[in-house]
Protein backbone atom coordinates (compact mmCIF):
# COMPACT_ATOMS: atom_id res chain seq x y z
CA UNK A 1 0.00 0.00 0.00
CA UNK A 2 1.28 3.82 -1.23
CA UNK A 3 2.04 5.78 1.68
CA UNK A 4 0.35 9.57 1.84
CA UNK A 5 2.43 12.23 0.86
CA UNK A 6 2.85 14.51 3.61
CA UNK A 7 4.14 18.38 3.41
CA UNK A 8 5.61 18.40 7.12
CA UNK A 9 8.91 20.50 6.80
CA UNK A 10 7.87 22.22 3.47
CA UNK A 11 6.58 25.52 2.65
CA UNK A 12 3.31 26.11 1.08
CA UNK A 13 3.39 29.32 -1.72
CA UNK A 14 -0.14 30.40 -2.20
CA UNK A 15 -1.38 30.95 -5.61
CA UNK A 16 -2.61 33.85 -7.44
CA UNK A 17 -6.44 33.36 -7.25
CA UNK A 18 -6.38 31.56 -4.01
CA UNK A 19 -9.99 33.03 -3.17
CA UNK A 20 -8.93 34.17 0.58
CA UNK A 21 -7.87 37.37 0.66
CA UNK A 22 -6.26 36.21 3.96
CA UNK A 23 -3.66 34.14 2.13
CA UNK A 24 -2.35 36.36 -0.63
CA UNK A 25 0.98 35.73 -1.06
CA UNK A 26 1.25 33.64 1.56
CA UNK A 27 4.11 31.75 2.78
CA UNK A 28 3.28 28.75 5.08
CA UNK A 29 6.02 26.93 7.12
CA UNK A 30 4.11 23.11 7.19
CA UNK A 31 5.09 22.20 10.73
CA UNK A 32 2.95 19.00 10.90
CA UNK A 33 0.47 16.96 8.45
CA UNK A 34 -0.51 13.66 8.86
CA UNK A 35 -3.72 11.90 8.43
CA UNK A 36 -5.74 13.90 11.23
CA UNK A 37 -4.63 17.46 9.65
CA UNK A 38 -2.19 19.75 9.48
CA UNK A 39 -0.74 23.09 11.00
CA UNK A 40 1.56 26.00 9.07
CA UNK A 41 2.75 29.17 10.56
CA UNK A 42 2.76 32.12 8.10
CA UNK A 43 5.73 33.83 6.62
CA UNK A 44 4.93 36.12 4.24
CA UNK A 45 3.86 38.96 6.22
CA UNK A 46 4.79 40.78 9.33
CA UNK A 47 2.46 42.70 11.19
CA UNK A 48 2.84 46.39 10.93
CA UNK A 49 3.92 48.23 13.93
CA UNK A 50 4.93 45.15 16.00
CA UNK A 51 8.21 44.04 16.68
CA UNK A 52 9.66 40.96 19.29
CA UNK A 53 10.78 43.66 21.65
CA UNK A 54 7.22 44.80 21.97
CA UNK A 55 5.89 40.94 22.14
CA UNK A 56 8.67 40.82 25.37
CA UNK A 57 7.82 44.02 26.88
CA UNK A 58 4.57 42.48 26.94
CA UNK A 59 5.27 39.50 28.98
CA UNK A 60 7.77 41.56 31.19
CA UNK A 61 10.80 40.34 29.67
CA UNK A 62 13.68 42.49 29.43
CA UNK A 63 14.37 42.28 25.48
CA UNK A 64 18.29 42.25 26.17
CA UNK A 65 20.23 42.31 23.05
CA UNK A 66 17.82 40.28 20.76
CA UNK A 67 17.38 42.55 17.97
CA UNK A 68 13.46 43.82 17.66
CA UNK A 69 13.25 41.82 14.36
CA UNK A 70 9.61 41.74 13.06
CA UNK A 71 6.79 39.76 13.75
CA UNK A 72 4.69 37.44 11.35
CA UNK A 73 1.01 36.85 10.83
CA UNK A 74 1.04 33.28 11.57
CA UNK A 75 -2.33 32.88 10.43
CA UNK A 76 -6.03 33.25 11.31
CA UNK A 77 -6.33 30.95 13.90
CA UNK A 78 -5.84 32.23 17.51
CA UNK A 79 -3.85 35.54 15.98
CA UNK A 80 -3.10 36.02 19.72
CA UNK A 81 -1.16 32.73 20.17
CA UNK A 82 2.97 33.23 19.88
CA UNK A 83 5.09 30.64 17.68
CA UNK A 84 8.51 30.59 16.89
CA UNK A 85 10.13 28.71 14.45
CA UNK A 86 13.85 27.97 15.27
CA UNK A 87 16.78 26.55 14.26
CA UNK A 88 17.10 22.81 16.11
CA UNK A 89 20.16 23.88 18.39
CA UNK A 90 17.71 24.95 21.23
CA UNK A 91 14.99 23.01 22.58
CA UNK A 92 12.62 23.70 25.32
CA UNK A 93 9.50 22.33 26.84
CA UNK A 94 7.41 22.09 24.14
CA UNK A 95 10.02 22.05 20.83
CA UNK A 96 8.92 19.66 18.11
CA UNK A 97 11.02 18.78 15.54
CA UNK A 98 9.75 19.40 12.21
CA UNK A 99 10.98 16.95 9.61
CA UNK A 100 14.69 17.36 11.20
CA UNK A 101 14.74 20.68 9.33
CA UNK A 102 13.82 23.49 12.04
CA UNK A 103 11.90 23.65 15.17
CA UNK A 104 8.75 24.90 16.82
CA UNK A 105 8.19 26.59 19.93
CA UNK A 106 5.13 27.51 21.13
CA UNK A 107 5.71 28.40 25.23
CA UNK A 108 7.42 31.74 27.02
CA UNK A 109 10.68 29.76 27.31
CA UNK A 110 12.13 30.36 23.93
CA UNK A 111 11.25 33.94 23.88
CA UNK A 112 13.04 34.38 27.04
CA UNK A 113 15.95 32.32 26.05
CA UNK A 114 16.20 34.69 22.86
CA UNK A 115 16.30 37.27 25.35
CA UNK A 116 18.94 36.30 27.50
CA UNK A 117 21.17 35.59 24.17
CA UNK A 118 20.91 31.52 25.07
CA UNK A 119 18.21 30.86 22.83
CA UNK A 120 18.47 29.37 19.31
CA UNK A 121 20.78 30.73 16.90
CA UNK A 122 18.13 31.46 13.94
CA UNK A 123 14.64 31.98 14.89
CA UNK A 124 11.43 34.06 13.34
CA UNK A 125 8.14 34.92 15.62
CA UNK A 126 4.55 34.97 14.31
CA UNK A 127 1.36 35.14 15.82
CA UNK A 128 -1.10 33.05 15.19
CA UNK A 129 -1.06 29.64 12.49
CA UNK A 130 -2.92 28.38 10.15
CA UNK A 131 -4.74 25.07 10.25
CA UNK A 132 -6.38 22.22 8.36
CA UNK A 133 -9.08 19.20 9.33
CA UNK A 134 -8.62 15.90 8.51
CA UNK A 135 -8.03 15.59 4.76
CA UNK A 136 -8.59 19.45 4.31
CA UNK A 137 -4.76 20.33 2.85
CA UNK A 138 -4.88 17.45 0.73
CA UNK A 139 -8.25 17.77 -0.81
CA UNK A 140 -7.00 21.91 -1.37
CA UNK A 141 -3.71 20.70 -2.98
CA UNK A 142 -5.83 19.14 -5.68
CA UNK A 143 -6.91 22.24 -6.79
CA UNK A 144 -5.85 25.72 -7.55
CA UNK A 145 -4.63 27.12 -4.71
CA UNK A 146 -1.00 25.73 -2.95
CA UNK A 147 2.04 25.35 -4.81
CA UNK A 148 4.32 22.97 -2.17
CA UNK A 149 8.32 23.78 -2.43
CA UNK A 150 11.22 22.37 -0.25
CA UNK A 151 11.40 23.34 3.29
CA UNK A 152 14.77 25.69 2.27
CA UNK A 153 16.56 27.54 5.37
CA UNK A 154 17.63 30.14 3.55
CA UNK A 155 13.85 31.09 2.73
CA UNK A 156 13.10 30.77 5.96
CA UNK A 157 15.88 32.70 8.15
CA UNK A 158 17.81 34.81 5.08
CA UNK A 159 14.79 36.00 2.94
CA UNK A 160 12.53 39.13 3.60
CA UNK A 161 9.00 38.37 4.72
CA UNK A 162 7.59 40.53 1.50
CA UNK A 163 10.06 38.64 -1.20
CA UNK A 164 9.46 34.93 0.13
CA UNK A 165 6.67 34.35 -2.11
CA UNK A 166 8.21 35.24 -5.02
CA UNK A 167 11.77 33.64 -4.18
CA UNK A 168 9.90 30.60 -3.15
CA UNK A 169 8.41 30.24 -6.70
CA UNK A 170 11.72 31.50 -8.66
CA UNK A 171 13.88 28.59 -6.52
CA UNK A 172 11.04 26.37 -7.99
CA UNK A 173 11.33 27.65 -12.14
CA UNK A 174 8.46 29.36 -11.99
CA UNK A 175 7.70 33.03 -13.24
CA UNK A 176 5.14 34.71 -10.96
CA UNK A 177 4.07 37.18 -13.88
CA UNK A 178 3.38 33.43 -16.21
CA UNK A 179 0.98 32.43 -13.24
CA UNK A 180 -2.89 32.10 -14.07
CA UNK A 181 -5.98 33.55 -11.24
CA UNK A 182 -7.23 30.20 -11.75
CA UNK A 183 -7.15 26.71 -12.88
CA UNK A 184 -8.74 25.54 -15.98
CA UNK A 185 -11.01 22.18 -16.85
CA UNK A 186 -10.06 19.14 -19.20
Amino acid sequence: MESAAYLTGQFLLAMPGIGDPRFDHAVIAICAHDGEGAIGIGLGATIDGLGLHTVLEQFKIDPGDAPDAPVHFGGPVEPRRGFVIHSKDWGGQDTIDVAGRWALSGTIDVLRAIAAGKGPSRWVVALGYAGWGEGQLDEEMTRHGWFNVPGDLELLYDTPAETRWGRGFAEAGVDTRLLATGAGTA
